[in-house]
């Protein structure tokens, strides 16, 4: 036999995989009664819809019950024919990926094509054979007249046009392993969604013919779905094929609208073939690939799922500082959840400065919507600042406490590293870990001091008076958000985290568990936050100059004197408006200063008296 011959043979006639399918398939119960019940249901149809026809009718009116009985099987065959495919190209998806019986037969003799063919053919051949058993049924139609031979074929084509695809797609899933047994749902869902949507869109779009009362025209999606092609079939007389008469459209546009039957089986082979060809050029690609980083992975800095090695990182000097700020929260979850909220956060910010510049806050005047502008960034901010902190308080309160239960603790204490080197990575690691959450406040704020300083682009209303004491002027002008409060706020805000990170250590090297830790912390902080945050109230209020730098100790202080500063800081800005700026600024200062000399104090000590706490906990969980 012809070389040629034989790989023409064995792509489908005696494909061995096409064989072992078929034989296999056709010995289970499963697909008998699947098949005896299919026929069973499309006999009782047919003859629960014969019983009204009677001898003494016309031949008129046969042949209308005849095109009516024609019309109510073909829509029962192409829905059960949707439903059964998926069912049947199930084991495509799910027993072909799970137990990796495409790595078995990429060391097969066979060819890429006559792999991927054997797998559709294989299964899609029970499907067809479903189809080809209704024939009898349909020929029984013809013996009542009103049905053409050609509605039949057609019909034919569409049922078979929707399998050929759903089974393509199927065994492309499996090709490219993205499929497994939790997959078999959502395919199958995807289908009937599928089909839904494009019939209601279908509905939506359709209009009446012109100079006619019943008639309605097809539209784009009707070649898209298996039940609008066969009601264009089969109903002729009220949904009919636009002709595109006058239209001047392209031959794409005339075939899409004016011949859907023949646009959606072309479009169905078409797409099959693009997949089988895709999966006989990937089929292979993929097996050598297996263990690799895909693109999405790779793209999130994640290594290849289920891999037991991983290309060599860099890790700096310091390992501690590595593994808590590279190799923390490297699941999906958590980078979703991370990078999530610095595009929420700054995407909140772009939104209300365009809300206020286009006039979508609500007011009658300007004043009033830079009043809501005011609070919309107050609010916003200081959501931002708790999380960060609250963040970074869980994070740290169990860095170590989370060590000692897994055991990792009693490892790196076995390596040279010494306590301060090991705090020291913490700290810095954690801070890199929240840095990316630290610039979200800090890049709406840069954004509300370049929309200041340029005047608003535009905006009339971008100042604020405040009143003068002990001058001729009574009133002085100030911005609505101080622009210095790009640099304050950071100024501020890091050294504050690096405290809570800090206290968090600290009773995370005390506590034996993480729950007592994370509780522990976040009293402390919420203590220390409050004492600095209510004597910056008041002394912001009170007293001149020292007042302004009483409440920049504050985050969220800082943040409510950046924005409103006529209400925080009223005496300062009263005797010297900018004085009271250039005090917010000094005041940053020195809390930047102060929260830096803690860190180091708290470094200090924890240092001095780690190993000693370590080993009184050591064996505790």
């Amino acid at each position: 036999m012809p070389a040629f011959l034989n790989w023409l043979l064995r792509l489908l006639p005696t494909n061995p995989i096409c064989m072992r399918l078929v034989q296999g398939g056709s010995r289970r119960p499963r697909h008998l009664l699947i098949r005896s019940c299919y026929l069973g249901l499309m006999i009782f149809v047919l003859l629960a819809a014969m019983l009204p026809l009677g001898a003494g009718q016309s031949v008129r009116e046969i042949a209308t019950r005849g095109a009516q009985i024609f019309t109510l099987i073909s829509y029962l065959q192409v829905g059960l024919i949707c439903l059964l495919t998926p069912i049947f190209m199930a084991g495509a998806i799910s027993q072909e990926a799970n137990p990796r019986t495409w790595d078995i037969m990429l060391t097969t003799p066979l060819g890429n094509l006559q792999i991927v063919l054997g797998n559709l053919f294989g299964r899609l051949f029970f499907v067809l054979a479903l189809l080809f058993s209704t024939l009898p049924l349909f020929a029984v139609t013809q013996y009542f007249g009103g049905v053409p031979g050609e509605s039949i074929f057609a019909s034919y084509a569409i049922a078979g046009s929707s399998s050929l695809l759903v089974a393509a797609i199927a065994v492309t899933l499996s090709v490219n392993r993205t499929a497994g047994r939790r997959a078999v749902f959502w395919f199958y869902t995807a289908v009937v969604m599928y089909l839904f949507i494009t019939y209601a869109g279908d509905l939506r779009l359709r209009e009446l013919a012109p100079g006619a009362i019943r008639e309605k025209l097809t539209t784009f999606f009707t070649p898209l779905n298996p039940f609008l092609a066969l009601e264009v079939l089969l109903k002729s007389n009220i949904y009919v094929p636009h002709d595109m008469t006058g239209a001047g459209a392209s031959w794409i546009t005339r075939m899409w609208m004016s011949r859907p039957i023949t646009t959606f089986c072309w479009l169905c082979v078409v797409l099959s073939g693009v997949l089988i060809a895709y999966s006989a050029l990937q089929v292979r690609l993929i097996g050598s690939a297996t263990g690799s980083i895909p693109w999405h992975r790779r793209l999130l800095g994640l290594g290849a799922q289920g891999a037991v090695e991983r290309p060599a990182r860099s890790v700096g000097h310091n390992p501690i500082a590595w593994r808590e700020s590279a190799a923390r929260g490297r699941t999906l979850a958590a980078i979703v959840a991370r990078w999530g909220f610095v595009a929420l956060g700054i995407g909140v910010g772009l939104t209300l400065i365009a809300l206020y510049h286009f006039g979508g806050f609500d007011g009658q005047s300007a004043q009033q919507q830079l009043e809501q502008l005011q609070f919309a960034v107050v609010t916003v901010l200081g959501a931002e600042v708790v999380i960060i902190a609250l963040v970074a308080l869980n994070t740290s309160a169990t860095a170590v406490t989370r060590e000692r239960e897994d055991g990792t603790l009693d490892l790196i204490l076995a390596t040279p590293i010494q306590p301060g080197a090991y705090l020291a990575g913490k700290l810095r690691g954690l801070i890199q870990y929240l840095l990316p959450l630290i610039l979200v406040p800090t890049v709406t704020m840069l954004m509300l001091a370049v929309y200041v300083l340029a005047g608003g682009f535009g905006r009339e209303v971008m100042l604020t008076n405040v009143p003068l004491e002990g001058t001729t002027q009574s009133l002085a002008e100030i911005p609505v958000v101080l622009p210095e409060g790009a640099i304050t706020l950071p100024l501020v805000l890091i050294p504050f985290i690096a405290v809570c990170v800090m206290v968090g250590l600290h009773w995370s090297i005390k506590s034996k568990g993480t729950i007592g830790s994370v509780i522990a912390a976040v009293m402390v902080t919420g203590v220390l936050a409050g004492v600095l945050g209510l004597c910056g109230l008041a002394a912001g209020k009170e007293i001149n100059v020292l007042g302004a730098v009483v409440t920049s100790l504050s985050p969220l202080n800082l943040v409510m004197a950046i924005v409103k500063p006529a209400l925080m800081i009223p005496k300062s800005l009263t005797s010297n408006p900018e004085t009271g700026r250039i005090a917010l600024f000094v005041g940053a200062a020195v809390a930047a200063a102060g929260y830096g000399f803690g860190v180091y104090l708290m470094h200090t000590t924890m240092k001095r008296s780690f190993m000693m706490t370590v080993r009184r906990l050591a064996g505790t969980t």
